[in-house]
């Protein structure tokens, strides 16, 4: 009968420390179940958070787009109509004083001319 004494208190123990140890293990299922439960819930509380100021920021980033393509349209029509006047100017000009706008574009062609003569031999000097 004594050699069964050692044999029921190794199975006492081992049933202590099994049950001890699910009971650890249970635990600590229980604690990771809750951080995951509120990391999700952080993580959603973030998401609805971000999602209006990421849709408020593509809006605004969509208008500023439409008003940059509207002022660049705005401002080739200017400069067409701009350059529609000063050729309309110019040929009234031309018609008006023919004699003075040969003289005038001649002086012109000349003018360039002799810049671009200096500006080529000052660069073959050395």
């Amino acid at each position: 009968m004594n050699s069964t004494k050692p044999f029921e208190q190794t199975n006492t123990i081992i049933d202590s420390m099994t049950k001890d140890a699910e009971q650890a293990l249970g635990s600590l299922k229980t604690n990771t179940s809750a951080a995951i439960d509120g990391l999700s819930t952080n993580l959603n509380h973030l998401n609805e958070q971000a999602a209006p100021l990421l849709h408020s920021a593509t809006e605004q980033a969509s208008a500023l787009a439409h008003r940059g393509v509207d002022a660049m349209r705005n401002g080739s029509v200017h400069l067409r109509e701009s350059a529609q006047r000063a050729s309309e100017g110019t040929v009234s000009y031309i018609k008006g004083e023919p004699v003075k706008a040969m003289l005038i574009a001649a002086a012109t062609g000349a003018t360039l001319m002799g810049l671009l003569s200096l500006m080529t031999s000052s660069r073959n000097r050395p």
